[in-house]
């Protein structure tokens, strides 16, 4: 009911901009700017990829004044699917499942969840959030609600530019060592067989730890046609409840993950 409320206000406030009715009726629905919060990393060279990955690039293909004497700028880019602030499509690690362009754009917008794990992440780079950690914040604030986003704050996102400290190291190719915090196994089939949510986020480079060598977080979220958000900016600037959260990826045909522009809305 809540997700229907919010997509219908907004439909209403830009149908109604769009048709130019009077400025009482815009000024009713304006959006506060100062409730957008920008969950995304910019992309640039110096955007955080997965160790073997392409990394970003992009450069000037026309950029200047024509002949005419018009200005004219274009560019072009490339980059893996999975680098930067990303989704990971639920294809990423389970067979058969739905690819970017097939993610219900329902499930792409919802409340957000956010599970603050900061301090248990401050001396321990590899640490896995437990569904303790999650049951935790529903015995605060009750059940996950239907179609929620839930976002995992561990802090990492402090890190963003100092490659070393995000991602563990900093030597290219080298996915042997790397530290950072991710999901666990436990909490993983937590949140796929006790929730109804619409899909996980986080703050650091992967939904599993650093450390994980079988990526079963992945395997159990995407198996159960999830989407993950990686490489979240700006979580500690929501609180644990009453945000919400648009994700909205490039829509590649039959992507495994896409570059991705997420907003939260204060409450």
């Amino acid at each position: 009911m809540k997700l229907k409320w919010f997509l219908s206000s907004y439909l209403l406030a830009f149908t109604s901009l769009a048709l130019g009715q009077s400025s009482v009726a815009k000024r009713s629905f304006a959006l506060d700017g100062s409730r957008l919060v920008d969950l995304t990393h910019s992309f640039d060279q110096s955007t955080i990829y997965w160790p073997n990955a392409e990394a970003f690039h992009w450069e000037k293909e026309r950029w200047g004044k024509t002949k005419a004497g018009t200005w004219y700028a274009a560019g072009r880019y490339a980059a893996s699917e999975h680098g930067g602030t990303h989704i990971d499509s639920p294809i990423h690690f389970a067979e058969g499942k739905a690819t970017v362009d097939e993610i219900p754009l329902s499930s792409l917008v919802g409340p957000a969840v956010v599970v603050d794990v900061t301090k248990k992440c401050e001396h321990d780079p590899d640490y896995q959030i437990s569904a303790a950690d999650i049951q935790r914040w529903e015995r605060v604030h009750g059940r996950i609600p239907k179609g929620a986003i839930v976002l995992l704050r561990t802090g990492w996102g402090k890190f963003w530019l100092d490659k070393n400290r995000y991602m563990g190291t900093d030597v290219p190719h080298d996915i042997t060592h790397l530290h950072f915090p991710g999901l666990s196994r436990e909490a993983a089939l937590y949140l796929t067989k006790h929730t109804a949510i619409g899909g996980i986020g986080i703050d650091t480079a992967s939904l599993d730890p650093g450390a994980s060598g079988d990526f079963i977080a992945h395997q159990i979220i995407n198996g159960a046609n999830l989407y993950g958000l990686e490489n979240l900016s700006n979580l500690e600037r929501l609180p644990e409840q009453g945000a919400w959260v648009l994700a909205l990826p490039m829509k590649i045909t039959g992507g495994s993950g896409a570059p991705t522009r997420v907003i939260a809305v204060l409450p």
